[in-house]
């Protein structure tokens, strides 16, 4: 008898056990809405890489907060109402403490607020509109504005090249592409620059000889366009095809920063410009540590928007480690006050919620398919 007690007590301490260790390894969710499907799914998933890649290291390092740091995602195919749905899912079902992305300025400005009501925070890697933060207190962003990146490219061309006159090209139906060309517009005002004319088109133009035309009687040092990839790519393949000089550069903003647009556009994307605070060939350890980690996972380079979304997943869990509860605003608290030295250099918010180091900008230009520093 006594036997078959100890033998029931041992049973039921190995059950207790057991049932505290499952207890202790029940993840930390957190929300994530990217585009993964869609023509601009190519930064999603690029987003996507980047998270997945830092939450392998960040689980073997043992976590946050003494469990598995695990990412729900969200698919918006970069439609704004499909970003809303994913949002209400990841707060209301979910029930999640912070949400990444969305991937696009436009969809951040549909969802932002939900989050902002909600008392979720919510941190864009890879939205770069004016106004991002100012949505509310609950959003943050990682991605420098394009009003920081864009004047140092345009100085850099004026400097460097000679740029004295531009043509200027902008989607003028998407909240990223509209805020970058006011960023540009701006930047080229105070630059002194020419503007000899300015074109528009939309997200889902295919057709831009009409424009092209136009800017090549014109004959500008430069073409400043504000684009994502696909229109981008077709930009660039039509300025090849009406004959514009190589001599007469692409200059784009965020959305130009990517590998893709050379798989598409091929030899057309030579000599593309673009300002970025990353690029694949820094030389620091931990970057060329990310490069060959992000390589042999992946089988392909990484970009800027993967590098963003690498040093974001560390920031996020420091910030629910330091939080000590997976609590929406604990973690809001905490977030304001992470620093950390990743592939992107150092990093810290403003009281704005932006980031608070702008100086790591330099201007690359796109030769045989890849990038490197303007030289």
């Amino acid at each position: 008898m006594i036997t078959r007690r100890f033998a029931l007590a041992a049973a039921s301490l190995a059950a207790m056990v057991y049932a505290g260790a499952a207890a202790a390894q029940t993840p930390v969710t957190i929300g994530a809405i990217e585009i993964l499907t869609g023509p601009n799914n190519k930064y999603g998933v690029a987003i996507k890489n980047g998270f997945d890649l830092a939450l392998e290291e960040v689980n073997k390092a043992g976590g946050v907060l003494g469990a598995p740091l695990a990412i729900a995602y969200e698919d918006s195919a970069g439609n704004k109402d499909q970003a809303l749905n994913a949002a209400r899912q990841l707060i209301g079902g979910k029930k999640v403490p912070l949400i990444l992305g969305p991937t696009l300025s436009n969809e951040m400005f549909a969802v932002g607020p939900i989050a902002v009501e909600r008392k979720i925070p919510i941190v864009g890697t890879s939205t770069t509109a004016n106004g991002i933060t100012a949505i509310g207190p609950y959003v943050f962003r990682t991605s420098l504005p394009e009003s920081d990146v864009v004047p140092v490219t345009l100085r850099t061309a004026k400097e460097k090249l000679g740029v004295k006159k531009v043509a200027v090209m902008y989607g003028n139906d998407d909240a990223f592409t509209k805020s970058g060309y006011d960023v540009m517009k701006a930047a080229i005002e105070k630059l002194g620059l020419e503007t000899v004319t300015t074109e528009t088109f939309g997200g889902k133009d295919t057709d831009f000889s009409a424009q092209l035309t136009k800017i090549k009687s014109l004959n500008p040092d430069a073409i400043v366009v504000s684009a994502l990839v696909e229109a981008g790519a077709g930009i660039l393949l039509a300025k090849k095809a009406l004959g514009i000089p190589d001599s007469v550069r692409v200059i784009g903003g965020n959305g130009l920063n990517s590998p893709q647009v050379p798989l598409v556009a091929r030899e057309a994307a030579d000599g593309t410009l673009v300002g970025s605070p990353w690029f694949i060939d820094k030389p620091d350890a931990a970057n060329q540590k990310f490069v060959a980690d992000y390589k042999a996972k992946y089988n392909m380079d990484p970009d800027q928007f993967a590098a963003q979304a690498y040093d974001t997943l560390f920031i996020v869990a420091q910030a629910i480690k330091d939080a000590g509860a997976p609590n929406a605003e604990k973690i809001r608290d905490a977030l304001g006050k992470v620093k950390h030295n990743g592939v992107m250099g150092p990093f810290s918010f403003t009281p704005d919620r932006d980031p608070a180091d702008t100086s790591g900008v330099v201007v690359i230009e796109m030769k045989g398919g890849k990038f490197q520093i303007l030289k």
